[in-house]
């Protein structure tokens, strides 16, 4: 990598996430020049490039394709266009970062695959979760044994959301609580397992009006363990995630909407119930937006291996099938 190297950003769409929570972390980053910003309307484009200081705004997402100054994609888009724009995006020539889930099925990520394959660009999928030091410690925690044997998964993530003009409450744009919230604990559960699970069980609730699943439970098995996890987009806020091995239990507050404000810990718990030893590990102040953004680029510039792989987006869109099938068959699927 050339000293002082950066790799030049182009941003479709002005969606909240990226305007609020992942263009200013990614900002900060040391290998990241976020240039230009598309929106359907010049208005918006401009509106939001003048907010957070980016040189180019553009009226059509063709337009900032078209740049050639531009060497990654950042892909923000509904759930639903994630396929489209990030096919336009590598015959563009540019590499893309895609919100999750990148495609609403395992047939579009294998398509998504073999365009990989076949332009020499990278595509990577945006699961900033992987890229925070907090679950590389737990990682680590559990592959060194010191949890004994990992058995159990345990999550719940929640939110209230009745707006009927959001997003994530339109069934037509791939909305919906397991899409959105809850790939959080299946891609976690894969990570710290390091594998897929061979079969799920699911219920689904379904919203009457948006038609969108809004309460799922989930257990997965995987080949050493199992894991769990509950979430809803009409319940009272909340998330964690506890892992359990044969000789601690850790618990992870803030596991996903992990703050960028203040320290987050690790608690492990040994030695009873009622009174157990509990160990806090706390980590450093950081934005996994921000290590996201650099860990991506450092892919592109050095070649090395990215979190949010084809491999591990396949792994999670089979996974999230199977998931949709469980609750429609009532049975076990297999993965």
């Amino acid at each position: 990598m050339a000293p002082n190297k950066k790799v030049t950003w182009g941003v479709l769409s002005t969606a909240n996430i990226g305007l609020k929570k992942v263009l200013p972390a990614m900002m900060q980053g040391k290998l990241c020049s976020i240039q230009a910003i598309a929106s359907r309307s010049s208005e918006s484009a401009r509106g939001a490039a003048d907010e957070l200081g980016i040189p180019r705004a553009y009226g059509s997402y063709e337009e900032l394709l078209e740049d050639p100054d531009i060497e990654a994609i950042y892909n923000p888009l509904p759930n639903h266009m994630h396929l489209e724009w990030t096919k336009k995006s590598i015959a563009a020539g540019k590499h893309v970062l895609c919100e999750k889930p990148l495609g609403l099925n395992p047939d579009e990520v294998k398509e998504l695959q073999k365009l990989q394959t076949k332009s020499g660009l990278l595509i990577g999928e945006a699961f900033m979760v992987l890229h925070h030091p907090r679950w590389k410690r737990v990682k680590e925690m559990v592959n060194s044994g010191d949890l004994g044997e990992l058995k159990v998964v345990s999550g719940f993530f929640s939110f209230f959301n009745k707006d009927a003009k959001d997003i994530r409450n339109r069934a037509d744009c791939g909305g919906g609580g397991v899409y959105d919230i809850g790939c959080y604990p299946t891609v976690i559960s894969r990570y710290l397992f390091g594998s897929n699970p061979l079969r799920v069980a699911a219920i689904l609730e379904y919203d009457q009006q948006f038609k969108i699943d809004r309460l799922a439970s989930v257990l997965m098995d995987f080949p050493t363990g199992q894991a769990m996890f509950t979430v809803g987009t009409q319940l009272t806020p909340y998330q964690m995630i506890q892992v359990f091995g044969t000789q601690k239990k850790l618990d992870i507050p803030w596991p996903f909407n992990t703050p960028n404000d203040r320290p987050v810990q690790i608690l492990s718990h040994v030695n009873g119930i009622l009174d157990p030893d509990v160990v806090e590990e706390t980590f450093d102040i950081t934005d996994h937006y921000m290590l996201q953004g650099d860990a991506f680029s450092k892919s592109i510039l050095d070649g090395v291996g990215f979190a949010g792989s084809m491999e591990n987006a396949m792994g999670n869109a089979r996974t999230l099938d199977a998931i949709f099938r469980a609750a429609k068959s009532r049975n076990w699927e297999k993965v």
